[in-house]
Order: structure tokens, then sequence, then C-alpha cells
């Protein structure tokens, strides 16, 4: 597969041949979705917590007599059914991690890009060399690439591009990462996916076979 490559106005700047096999059929489905999932659980704090009877403030004193009051017996103000007591099988803190191993991993990245790949969801530029640092700038930068109205991944191959980070990070909808932290979620989660010509380079040895 070939894919045109543009430069920050537009215009057609070459090609480049996709350097890893792209995913034809229905498999690897169950990756991509265990990948998914693990990665939404491992954002999860995992704090909440709430107290037991045994663990609540309250006296040990009886609320009132056994008999002879028209009521139901009660032992404890730190009973469950009584305000201010204890929770039944209250939440504890938690972690909701799961563990997936590194070549499902590189298969769900592998075969999600080639969904995006494949559904022309991949804006390639030739780099990111962004002259100002204002927000407003940018956004006719992503206007002439046609994707102002959309959400969209900017993947980059450094993290030092201090005049790109500053430029879109005002933007809603518009994430920036790099091809070493690029990950299933985020390839599915966006509407374009804008990569430099390096950072997809660098992709591409991520998932070679």
């Amino acid at each position: 597969m070939k894919l045109e490559v543009k430069d920050l106005s537009g215009k057609s700047a070459g090609e480049l041949e996709v350097g890893f096999r792209i995913i034809e059929n229905n498999s690897a489905t169950q990756a991509v979705h265990d990948t998914v999932v693990a990665y939404q659980a491992a954002q999860r704090s995992g704090t909440a917590c709430a107290k037991t009877r045994g663990e609540v403030n309250g006296t040990k004193k009886k609320p009132y007599r056994q008999k002879g009051t028209g009521l139901a017996r009660a032992g404890s103000f730190q009973s469950p059914i009584w305000v201010g007591g204890g929770v039944v099988f209250p939440p504890r803190p938690r972690d909701f991690t799961k563990k997936v191993n590194r070549q499902t991993r590189q298969l769900a990245l592998r075969k999600a890009l080639s969904e995006r790949l494949k559904g022309g969801d991949v804006v390639v530029v030739d780099g990111w060399n962004v002259e100002s640092h204002k927000t407003r700038d940018f956004e006719k930068l992503l206007a002439r690439l046609d994707i102002l109205t959309k959400s969209t991944l900017l993947v980059s191959d450094t993290s030092d591009n201090k005049n790109l980070t500053l430029a879109c990070r005002n933007i809603p909808d518009v994430e920036l990462t790099t091809s070493d932290t690029l990950n299933t979620y985020q390839v599915l989660r966006y509407d374009k996916i804008v990569i430099s010509k390096g950072a997809f380079e660098k992709l591409e040895q991520r998932l070679a076979d």
C-alpha cells in the first residue's frame, strides 16, 4: 500500500510505501478488544473506599431496650440499616490493571492502524516544521489539510517540538503524541490521524514482523 505525503500547505510531496504487513481479513479483532479494555482499565484510579460497620465511628451502646418499644430490635448504631452506619460489602482500593503481552499489543496496534489506513483516515505530512507557536496559525494549517472540524490525533517522531506542542494544546479534540508512545486506543478514538513521515517510519519499525 502506498500513501500520499503532503506538505503543511496541503500540497502533494511524494508517496510513502507502507513497510509493515496490512491485516486484510477480520482476524486480530480479539487482540484489539483485549488491548483497549486493558488500556481503559488501567486509567481507573481504583481509590473508591467505604467503611464497614466495624470501622465507622459510634458507641457500642444498644440504641434502645430490646422489648416493649414496638420497634425492631437493634444492637448497634453502626448497623448498615442506620443512617451513618457501615456499608455492606463496601468498595475497597484495588488495582484494575489487566496483563496483555507485548505480541498481542503489537498485533492490536497493527490491526487498528491497518483499518484506519484502509479507511483513508491517515494523513502523512513531510514533517512538523511549525514556525509559529500560536494556536490560530496552527488552526489555519489544519484547515489547509482539511481536518479542522474533526477530532484529530497528531503523531510526531519526537517530543521536543516546542512550537507544535504550544500551538495545538488549546485546540479541542486534538491530541499530540509520539510514534514511540502511540497506542491502539488512540488510533481508534480520533476521526483523523496526522502523522509525520519520520514518525511513520519509526512506527513501521515497531510493527515490523
